[in-house]
């Protein structure tokens, strides 16, 4: 069940990521992250509410909520401002390390055991997954002089550590909690700086022309949230996050067939070794 849940994620976040960055272009980073979380407020509303009177009564699990959700609201801004400053060529390649933080969290915090071919084969996701994301060696050569790099850095520890929490609070408290109540914080948050930056009028036009559009946005990415948390209480995180993870080269996949794009020998070289090694590490688990 872990392993299916894993790559539902896995599958999702690529198609998810693909809507994500038209959605971004059209709407914005703000109005995108609002209609994702909102949408997931909305629907796993009916899985959470009998549950809120006791999380309200254990503040443990409120502080540990409330540190998830102030951890992926930093790691989406520097991420933001990351790619604002930078270069996509630069950035991609960064955030790629997100995998060996949370696999790094889970071994030496909560002492995860995991095999040695498992651990094989999770060392060959994160190189396939940095050469899919790496479009050119080029900009890496000084790569700490680069504009936007350190905004990178401290993104790609952020959403790392989002993924142990995420892995964390699912097994401690609840799948569908952690992820409601992290998106009510950023629904409130993001809300709250369109209204700041009186875009209110323009979130409601975007919302009636382009529903259909956003719903499908919105239900792609909170089902790799939601399957991708659950995963993470059948098997062990490091396991989960190295399938689910592959999904930059799903996502690459999509972009070539659907966007246009065109990968360099290296990228599909990486590619290959995404679907490989997803698939080994699925069997050996």
């Amino acid at each position: 069940m872990g392993i299916t849940l894993a790559f539902i994620a896995l599958f999702s976040w690529g198609i998810g990521d693909f809507l994500i960055q038209k959605s971004a272009r059209k709407f914005g980073n703000w109005q995108t992250l609002f209609y994702i979380c909102v949408f997931s407020v909305v629907a796993l509303f009916p899985f959470v509410y009998k549950d809120m009177g006791a999380l309200v009564g254990n503040p443990k699990d409120m502080v540990f909520l409330l540190f998830a959700s102030v951890v992926i609201l930093f790691a989406a801004l520097f991420d933001f401002e990351a790619f604002r400053r930078g270069k996509l060529s630069v950035i991609e390649p960064v955030n790629a390390m997100e995998l060996p933080v949370a696999v790094f969290l889970a071994i030496f915090i909560l002492r995860e055991g995991i095999t040695l071919w498992q651990g094989i084969l999770i060392g060959a996701l994160m190189i396939g997954i940095f050469l899919v994301a790496t479009r050119s060696f080029e900009h890496l050569k000084n790569i700490h002089a680069e504009r936007g790099v350190w905004f990178a850095v401290a993104a790609t520890i952020g959403m790392g550590l989002t993924d142990f929490l995420f892995g964390v609070g699912g097994r401690d408290i609840s799948p569908i909690m952690i992820n409601w109540f992290t998106d009510l914080f950023l629904t409130i948050v993001s809300l709250g700086y369109l209204v700041y930056r009186a875009q209110t009028k323009k979130l409601i036009a975007d919302w009636k022309t382009d529903k259909k559009f956003i719903l499908e946005l919105s239900f792609v990415d909170n089902l790799a949230w939601v399957a991708y948390t659950f995963s993470m209480t059948y098997i062990p995180i490091a396991v989960a996050t190295g399938i689910s993870e592959s999904y930059i080269a799903f996502a690459s996949v999509l972009g070539l067939t659907l966007g246009g794009e065109k990968l360099r020998k290296h990228q599909k070289f990486g590619l290959v070794v995404c679907i490989a090694g997803a698939v080994a590490l699925a069997f050996v688990s």
